[in-house]
């Protein structure tokens, strides 16, 4: 059962399989204008090889974008009520298995998008990283209440496109992706359990 949402909330209750079709027909969505932008135009893509040193370190910065963001909850209530609104609407009817997908779905589809295909069509510089990063945000936002969030989603951006650069290797950032919304997916289930196990 979903549990409703407040009266002063800008959203509706979302099921189950309303989120899983949202998740799912935008990472195709991205996916496709990725495909669209490659084919269309000469794009010079960030490699993708797996290596295990590239895959901690995507690991290890997907912990410190999720440790960040904790301590931005607690330091600035309009960014957690944002995070609260949005991860409620989206979390709250997901089972933990359909978590993987929360982490599957975006990493792969948003970071393609994002930090492979825009980065690299607008060039691998401060440029490319403020840009990509900006849309990054704004896919993010989700309602007038949600501008702190759209604010962090973009620091997110330019992290992960830094990364993307730095290392030379697309699968760091959408390393990082994957495990900063599997992490954050699951502490946020656990206090939302909690809460609601307390009230």
């Amino acid at each position: 059962m979903v549990e409703q949402t407040p009266n002063n909330s800008e959203f509706e209750p979302l099921t189950r399989t309303q989120v899983l079709v949202a998740m799912g027909g935008t990472a195709i969505l991205l996916l496709v204008i990725s495909k669209a932008w490659l084919y269309l135009g000469q794009v010079s893509m960030l490699s993708v090889h797996f290596n295990p040193l590239e895959l901690w370190l995507g690991f290890v910065i997907g912990l410190g974008i999720t440790l960040a963001s904790i301590l931005v909850y607690r330091l600035w209530p309009a960014y957690s009520r944002s995070a609260d609104t949005y991860l409620k609407l989206v979390l709250t009817p997901l089972l933990w298995p359909d978590l993987i997908w929360l982490g599957l779905l975006p990493g792969l589809s948003e970071e393609l998008l994002f930090r492979g295909v825009m980065l690299g069509a607008i060039g691998f510089g401060i440029l490319g990283i403020v840009i990509s990063s900006l849309c990054f945000g704004v896919l993010h936002f989700s309602g007038s209440q949600q501008w702190p969030y759209v604010i962090w989603a973009t620091l997110v951006g330019l992290i992960l496109g830094y990364a993307g650069i730095a290392t030379g290797n697309l699968v760091v950032p959408i390393m990082a992706h994957i495990c900063t919304n599997l992490l954050s997916g699951c502490l946020w289930k656990l206090k939302y359990i909690g809460s609601r196990s307390q009230g």
